[in-house]
């Protein structure tokens, strides 16, 4: 075996990493050092502490940080408890619908963050959903759950519980059934199998699914921008503050490391913890759970009914935002944030789609996106050969180089290739803006194709090489069409995600190069009407159909398979 094929084929993807997304961290580590804010000033200066020592030293800031991983643990806690009963109810699910049942998931998260966080907005509200049903019953309704810590909570679990099942999903769905015959066969209930069988195995993937929300809650503000109301403040929305509306990339680089240092020690901690209880992963044996029969009958009564209860929260928390934001784009109300429905009115789909008043925005996503998921291919499918077939030293540390845009902030990259364009002005905006989405479809794209790849059948190529046709031919004859599947589901999925990203994009747009998502949110934060509503039905609509047509050609359980 050839071992120089592999580190040609990884090489690609990890230039454009390094230049896309290393080196914007580099640049953000630099400017943290400076002494003073200088918008168009060098990089390279005398290196000082002093942002840092005032953001340590500084109440107002110290506060913020404790204020964002508070939040980070409590939507971590949140989207566990409703995660868990939702990721072993679709492993459990017959084969049949698991696919079907999946879409329950996949929409939601393929939707784009400000749809989502507008739904949450119309369930909290006086007049929303919550509090019309809440009013039948004469118990409501409730003043003040909008702009509160708990609106922020329950936004962003719905926005990141998805990342959490799916984390599960894949332990849960790889146990085998002769462990849960076994567990029967000594008389344990339902119940009690999942207390002493699946969770313990199922910690790995509690592991990756508490790291990754916890890690995605404390940079993000998008969620929080729109349902706090300027009551509740996270990193990033003052990383945000600093850096495009105060100019001081300085400070906000300062500020994104200082939550990147947190996730890193988070991450420690987590591993830490849990690893005690995993020795099972490095050859130790596991010592048995002894649950007191007290306790087993405790959970046998309790165990089915809360954990339908927490089934049914997960699957309305996911699904009921974006059926409000659908029933709201037919309301005749003057403002997007107007809940209760007043009247039938197609008057927002005509604004949208005769008048054209999203048409230039629409254009520059699908564009983008489109540019974005071209790249990200021709880059990720000899990354995927590299990891299946092609095995070399140092696989491993470069797999976790090329998966680490998923564990450090997004607004890291952001601040610093904003610095990067103001440097080097011969760079078109769209490039650099290309080249960040690039980064983050990355991993989800590396990972579909190299399952593509390993599910691939050897024995066609070598038939097709021993009917004497070379390497190229048989890669575009034979190779290439068995790949077709996996890349249309990679694209898709990487064009959704490219198409809806805010919370990078929104450092990186200009007044020509504004992407439709990162106009909507924009406008939400002052008066929007609700013809976002209307393009967000629209934009969920594409969405379903997408999968729709990606579930002939994969089956959506296994789209995130690892």
């Amino acid at each position: 075996m050839k071992r120089w094929i592999g580190p040609v084929l990884a090489t690609p993807v990890t230039a454009w990493l390094l230049l896309a997304f290393a080196a914007p961290l580099a640049v953000v580590v630099l400017l943290s050092l400076h002494e003073y804010p200088s918008p168009f000033g060098p990089v390279l200066v005398h290196p000082s502490l002093i942002q840092f020592r005032t953001i340590l030293s500084d109440g107002f800031y110290m506060s913020i940080i404790a204020e964002t991983v508070a939040l980070g643990l409590a939507v971590t806690v949140v989207s566990a408890i409703l995660g868990y009963p939702l990721a072993h109810w679709l492993a459990r699910m017959p084969g049949r619908w698991r696919a079907l049942a999946f879409a329950v998931i996949l929409i939601p998260l393929l939707t784009n963050v400000v749809v989502r966080s507008l739904g949450i907005m119309l369930l909290l509200s006086p007049k929303g959903l919550l509090n019309s049903a809440a009013g039948l019953i004469g118990l409501g309704p409730f003043e003040g759950m909008l702009f509160t810590h708990g609106a922020v909570i329950v936004a962003l679990a719905q926005v990141f519980m998805p990342f959490m099942v799916l984390a599960l999903y894949d332990n849960l769905q790889n146990t085998s059934p002769r462990i849960h015959e076994a567990a029967e066969s000594l008389g344990a209930s339902p119940a009690v199998r999942f207390l002493t069988v699946d969770f313990p195995l199922s910690l790995p993937g509690l592991r990756s699914g508490i790291i990754v929300v916890f890690l995605m809650t404390v940079t993000s503000y998008v969620s929080a921008t729109l349902l706090g109301g300027k009551k509740v403040w996270t990193i990033g929305m003052l990383v945000m503050q600093e850096a495009i509306q105060n100019l001081n990339a300085t400070m906000a680089s300062a500020l994104s490391l200082v939550m990147t240092v947190v996730g890193l020690g988070f991450i420690a901690l987590v591993t830490l913890a849990l690893g005690r209880f995993m020795t099972w992963r490095k050859g130790v044996p596991a010592r048995p759970m002894d649950v007191p029969m007290p306790l087993a009958r405790i959970v046998d009564l309790a165990g089915p009914l809360l954990s339908r209860i927490a089934l049914a929260c997960a699957i309305g928390l996911l699904l009921l935002p974006l059926g409000l934001v659908v029933v709201q784009s037919f309301n005749d109300v003057p403002l997007a944030t107007a809940a209760g429905f007043k009247g039938f009115t197609l008057e927002w789909y005509r604004r949208v789609l005769v008048a054209g008043d999203y048409t230039a925005n629409f254009l520059i996503s699908v564009k983008l996106a489109f540019a974005s998921v071209v790249t990200g291919l021709i880059l990720a499918l000899p990354a995927g050969f590299a990891l299946a077939r092609h095995p070399f030293r140092g696989r491993g540390t470069l797999l976790a180089f090329w998966m680490l845009p998923l564990s450090l902030p997004g607004i890291a990259i952001a601040v610093g290739m904003l610095k990067l364009l103001q440097i080097y002005l011969a760079v078109p905006p769209f490039i650099g803006l290309m080249a960040v989405h690039v980064v983050v479809i990355l991993p989800f794209m590396i990972t579909l194709l190299t399952t593509s790849v390993m599910a691939l059948d050897p024995a066609l190529e070598e038939a097709s090489a021993s009917l004497g046709a070379n390497a190229v031919r048989t890669f575009v004859h034979v190779t290439l069409p068995s790949l077709a599947p996996g890349l249309f589901a990679a694209g898709l999925v990487g064009f959704l995600m490219s198409f809806g990203e805010v919370t990078v994009t929104a450092f990186l747009t200009t007044a020509r190069l504004t992407t439709l998502p990162v106009r909507i949110y924009s406008e939400a934060t002052f008066a929007l009407e609700p013809t976002a509503h209307a393009i967000s039905a629209l934009l969920i609509g594409v969405t379903i159909i997408a999968l729709g047509v990606l579930g002939r050609f994969v089956r959506l359980d296994r789209l995130y398979s690892r």
